[in-house]
C-alpha cells in the first residue's frame, strides 16, 4: 500500500510538472472566415465579412481557398470572393492565415470540384497541385498573408473518411508543402492537427508552425452529447511532450469551436436546440478554457454563426465577441 501511494504521488508529480507552461497575459485573437460556411447559413457572405472587419474590428483571419469554389471548372478560376477578402484585409491592416488544399475547414472536410471527383488519383493530385500553385502565385505578393496552411488536420485520417477516402499520403503532403515553400520561400508553412484526438508529433514536425484545434463539446449519434473530460493542462502537457522530443516550434490554437456541434445543418435546427448546445455561458466557458491552454494566438470558429444568431434575435454571442476582440493584443 505504501509503495502504491508513493508511485501515485510520483505520477501526479510528473503530470503536474509536465503541465507547467507560461499562460500569456494577453491573447491575439482571430477568426476563421468562410464564404462556404456563410452560404451554408444562407447569409450574405460579403456583409458578414464586412461586419467582422468594421464592427468587431478583427485583425486576424484564417481564409480557406476551397477548391470547388476557387476552380469550379478545370482551369477556369473564380477569384472574386478571395480577391475581395484579401483587398479588404489589406485596407484594414488585417493579417491572414491562408489555407489551401483538398481537405480544408468545414464539413464534409474534403472539398473538390465535381469535375475532379472521378479523376484517377495521380491525375487528381496533379490538378490539386496546379490549383495550389495558382492560389499561392496570385496572393503571395499581398502584405496581408501571414502564413500558408497546407490541408487541414491531414493526420486525422478516420474523421470524414466517407468523404475523404484514404486521404493521407505523407509523401504527397510533403510534396504540397515543398511546392508552396518553393513558390513563396519567405512565408512559414502551418500544419494542423486535432487537439483531442491526435498525437500532434507528425503535424508538428511537418511544418514551420503547428496549429491545434479545440472542440470541447461535441454531439455524437451513438454517445449523445459529450464534453471531453480534459482540462487546459491536457494541451500544455501534449505541447511540452512534443517539444521535448521534436523541438520547440511556434504553435497556434487555429480552430476554437464557438458554435454548436449539431446533428443536422444549423439552418435546419431549431434555435432552442442550437442554444442547448451552445448558449452564452458555454461560449464563455470555452473562451476561459482556451485562455489557459498556453496558446498565445487563437482563432475562433463560428463567427458566421454569431452573425446568424444576431440576425435571429440572439446578439449575445456577437456582443461578447466584440468585447473579446476589443481586448485582443
Amino acid at each position: 500500500m505504501k509503495n502504491f501511494f508513493i508511485v501515485t504521488l510520483f505520477i501526479i508529480g510528473i503530470i503536474y510538472f509536465a503541465s507547467l507552461r507560461n499562460i500569456p497575459e494577453k491573447i491575439k485573437y482571430g477568426v476563421s472566415f468562410s464564404v462556404f460556411h456563410s452560404r451554408e447559413l444562407k447569409l450574405d457572405w460579403k456583409q458578414v465579412y464586412d461586419e467582422l472587419l468594421n464592427d468587431l474590428n478583427i485583425k486576424r483571419f484564417r481564409f480557406s481557398a476551397h477548391w470547388h469554389i476557387t476552380e469550379p471548372e478545370n482551369n477556369l478560376f473564380n477569384w472574386s470572393e478571395l480577391d475581395y477578402q484579401i483587398t479588404e484585409a489589406e485596407k484594414h491592416n488585417a493579417k491572414i492565415v491562408f489555407a489551401v488544399g483538398r481537405r480544408l475547414p468545414g464539413w464534409p472536410e474534403c472539398h473538390e470540384p465535381s469535375w475532379a471527383t472521378n479523376l484517377p488519383v495521380e491525375q487528381k493530385r496533379e490538378e490539386l497541385l496546379e490549383y495550389i500553385t495558382a492560389v499561392v502565385n496570385r496572393y503571395k505578393k499581398s502584405p496581408a498573408v501571414l502564413y500558408w496552411q497546407i490541408e487541414n488536420e491531414p493526420f486525422l485520417t478516420f474523421f470524414a473518411k466517407s468523404h475523404c477516402g484514404d486521404f493521407l499520403d505523407e509523401d504527397f503532403l510533403n510534396k504540397e508543402i515543398e511546392l508552396v515553400r518553393s513558390l513563396d520561400p519567405n512565408r512559414k508553412i502551418l500544419v494542423t492537427d486535432s487537439g483531442e484526438l491526435s498525437l500532434w508529433y507528425k503535424a508538428h514536425r511537418s511544418g514551420d508552425l503547428f496549429g491545434s484545434s479545440v472542440y470541447l463539446y461535441i454531439w455524437n449519434h451513438h454517445f449523445g452529447q459529450i464534453r471531453y473530460p480534459i482540462t487546459p493542462g491536457f494541451f500544455r502537457i501534449k505541447r511540452n511532450v512534443v517539444e521535448l522530443f521534436f523541438g520547440k516550434k511556434e504553435s497556434l490554437l487555429i480552430e476554437l469551436s464557438t458554435e454548436p456541434w449539431l446533428l443536422q445543418p444549423i439552418v435546419e435546427t431549431p434555435i432552442d436546440t442550437a442554444l442547448e448546445q451552445m448558449d452564452i455561458h458555454k461560449f464563455n466557458k470555452i473562451i476561459n478554457f482556451a485562455q489557459n491552454t498556453g496558446f498565445a494566438e487563437q482563432y475562433l470558429w463560428g463567427a458566421e454563426w454569431w452573425y446568424f444568431m444576431k440576425e435571429n434575435n440572439h446578439p449575445e454571442f456577437w456582443e461578447r465577441a466584440k468585447e473579446i476582440f476589443s481586448e485582443s493584443e
